[in-house]
């Protein structure tokens, strides 16, 4: 065998492995119960547990602040959904994950919820324990701003990988608004399953 042929196979055999590692964006996870949530800090007060909210669809978004565009960006949606949905089939929840080097306070993740609008629950995913368990121990991810949309029963029905999605279409990220209208498609058609199933 050349030397070049050689070469060629071992990039190719290299990719190829890297390609099993790469992110799948969370489809391996459609379909499973997702761990329960620990340690996480309430800002909107009480303790709550995903077992709480059996029979209601929830919407999980972990976001960060002090510089992150995406979370930024994406806060609109979230108001959205928490606002012009039925409250009382969906529960929206934002987890926040520190990544500044600034001292991590509750002051200073309620003063960033309030300042992006956020109204509904707000904990602080304490050491990123429930992000790392949920999301980047089951794969090789590239975001850590993702949203997890659970159905009735608790199951992984929807999952945005990262980055941003907005309530109207915008420039500066192209994808965005449409990523907004598969989320809130989703988030509807199982709305409407849950109401449309037999007693």
């Amino acid at each position: 065998m050349r030397r070049v042929d050689f070469l060629f196979l071992m990039v190719w055999f290299l990719c190829s492995g890297a390609g099993l590692l790469a992110d799948d964006n969370g489809r391996s996870l459609i379909g499973t119960k997702p761990p329960e949530l620990r340690n996480v800090t309430w800002l909107t007060g009480g303790s709550h547990r995903l077992s709480d909210f059996q029979g209601k669809v929830v919407l999980i978004r972990w976001w960060t602040a002090g510089g992150c565009p995406f979370c930024a960006a994406s806060a609109a949606a979230l108001k959205s959904f928490a606002e012009e949905l039925p409250a009382t089939d969906l529960v929206v929840m934002a987890l926040y994950h520190h990544k500044s080097s600034a001292p991590l306070t509750e002051d200073y993740v309620r003063d960033q919820a309030r300042r992006l609008g956020f109204r509904f629950l707000v904990g602080i995913d304490n050491g990123w324990e429930n992000l790392n368990r949920w999301w980047l121990d089951t794969g090789d991810r590239m975001w850590t701003s993702v949203t997890f949309l659970l159905d009735r029963d608790g199951v992984i029905r929807y999952i945005h990988p990262g980055g941003v999605y907005t309530p109207e279409p915008t420039e500066i990220f192209p994808k965005a608004y449409d990523d907004y209208q598969v989320l809130r498609s989703s988030i509807t058609k199982i709305l409407q399953a849950g109401r449309d199933s037999p007693e």
